[in-house]
């Protein structure tokens, strides 16, 4: 697409964005939305299903849960915070940065990612027990022109959305808002621990717009802090109150094990996020990566199978609760399985190492030596490409976790090396943690596929009926 057909389609969006930030009448917001669908369908129909576009506007004629729930952020969020996130992480990302990573995958043969995590720093202001990133170490960043290169290579194949981890990301905040002023085409996004979320740094975010949060909570204060340290829950909960005061986009991060799973899913947790305003809540099956990493941690199937079941009955359009909840190892059936290895997101070290996964420490390719097109292009990359999906049932996608063969051969015959700079881990230790786990979920993922696929089925076939 031309620019100025480009800075044309944008200019038509912004226009009714702003008329529906403005709009406090439900039935005018409900009329200008359903414009706004008409219009992106216009613009965009040929990268999505018809159905994708009635279904959201059946959505907002129903006036349920999900569109309520659009209603709040409207009318609560930070207008500029609510303009960007639309254009940046909706227009840039979703469809005109699609159209143009179509056509750079079409152009250099290989997987172009939607989203980008990179580590600004290894460096943290906390020691949590357990913690993947340490295995990095504290010394490693990537320079400030490193990131610029990588948000310039990203934007110019299609990818305007960059998740930002480390470390903790915010002992970098003042390159991050640099990063986010030269970058007003494309949405951040940091995982933190909060602690370092203070008056002066939400008021820079309002002002930029496209930087949002995801903070890490285990539990609630004895759990949090037994892990995190003393106090670390009490700053947490400020950071999330400043947060809502400044309209500031933000959820959880969750890592889920054996032992706070029933925690961190149930009514009364999720209430208290709600309360303190959180908009999403992202979970994470805790992963045995490093030398050291316990086994003892992973979920049981039976665990694994609730929290399936939890995840969608939280976020279901009728009941369940005002947040929404992501769950980024079983929701697979609505991304086609494994995401890794740049087919929607990879992952970039802070010592520039390019891998497959924020959980896969193996590369060929470093950032810092090597153009972004030139890391996609790497043999382990390229395994992934031809490997994905791993398994037909996205119960159970991963090529490590729930297929260990997998990981192992493709680190074998692309010649990857580990990138833990503290303790390198052969790909056949970690893959063995794996195989036990692997072989004792598969029934029940199995069982479970098969009713999960059944019971969408009887509901495509009563809503043809209607």
């Amino acid at each position: 697409m031309n620019k100025f057909m480009h800075e044309a389609q944008k200019e038509s969006i912004v226009l009714l964005v702003n008329r529906i930030i403005n709009e406090k009448n439900s039935k005018d917001r409900k009329k200008t939305l359903k414009r706004l669908s008409y219009v992106m369908e216009t613009f965009f129909g040929d990268l999505f299903q018809k159905k994708s576009f009635s279904d959201a506007r059946k959505l907002i004629d129903e006036g349920g849960k999900w569109f309520q729930f659009l209603n709040r952020a409207l009318d609560t969020l930070n207008p500029n915070i609510v303009r960007t996130a639309i254009m940046d992480l909706g227009f840039e990302s979703g469809f005109y940065g699609l159209r143009n990573r179509n056509l750079s995958m079409t152009k250099y043969h290989c997987n172009i990612p939607w989203a980008i995590l990179f580590d600004p720093t290894s460096a943290c202001n906390l020691h949590c027990i357990g913690c993947w990133a340490a295995e990095y170490g504290h010394t490693m960043n990537l320079s400030y022109d490193i990131m610029d290169k990588i948000v310039n290579e990203g934007t110019a194949v299609g990818c305007h959305f960059y998740l930002l981890t480390g470390g903790e990301p915010l002992v970098r905040k003042m390159d991050i808002l640099k990063l986010c002023k030269s970058h007003a085409d494309c949405e951040f996004h940091a995982f933190t621990n909060g602690t370092l979320i203070d008056d002066v740094f939400c008021q820079e975010v309002t002002k930029v717009g496209n930087l949002s949060f995801s903070i890490s909570v285990e539990g609630f204060r004895e759990v949090n802090d037994s892990r995190r340290g003393t106090g670390v829950f009490d700053s947490v909960m400020h950071a999330m109150d400043l947060l809502r005061h400044y309209g500031i986009v933000f959820g959880t991060s969750i890592c889920y094990t054996r032992n706070n799973i029933q925690t961190v899913t149930s009514d009364t947790f999720l209430d208290l996020l709600i309360s303190k305003g959180a908009w999403f809540t992202w979970y994470f099956h805790y992963m045995p990566v490093g030398n050291n990493a316990s086994v003892d941690l992973l979920p049981t199937k039976e665990q694994r199978a609730y929290m399936i079941r939890r995840i969608r009955e939280i976020r279901g359009v009728k009941g369940g609760k005002p947040i929404f909840a992501i769950d980024f190892q079983n929701d697979g059936q609505f991304i086609d399985g494994c995401v890794a290895g740049g087919r929607n997101y990879c992952h970039i070290n802070p010592n520039g190492d390019v891998e497959p996964c924020v959980f896969i420490h193996y590369s060929s390719a470093n950032i810092k030596e090597q153009s972004l097109i030139s890391c996609l292009q790497q043999p382990l990359f390229q395994e992934y490409a031809k490997g994905q999906p791993f398994n037909h049932n996205h119960l159970r996608p991963c090529p490590m976790l729930e297929n260990p063969q997998y990981l192992a051969e493709m680190v074998k015959r692309s010649g990857a090396k580990s990138t833990d700079m503290q303790s390198p881990e052969s790909v056949d230790h970690l893959c063995e943690k794996c195989k036990e786990y692997a072989e004792h979920w598969l029934p029940v993922a199995d069982k479970l596929w098969t009713e999960i696929q059944t019971e969408e089925n009887e509901k495509i076939s009563e809503q043809k009926i209607l």
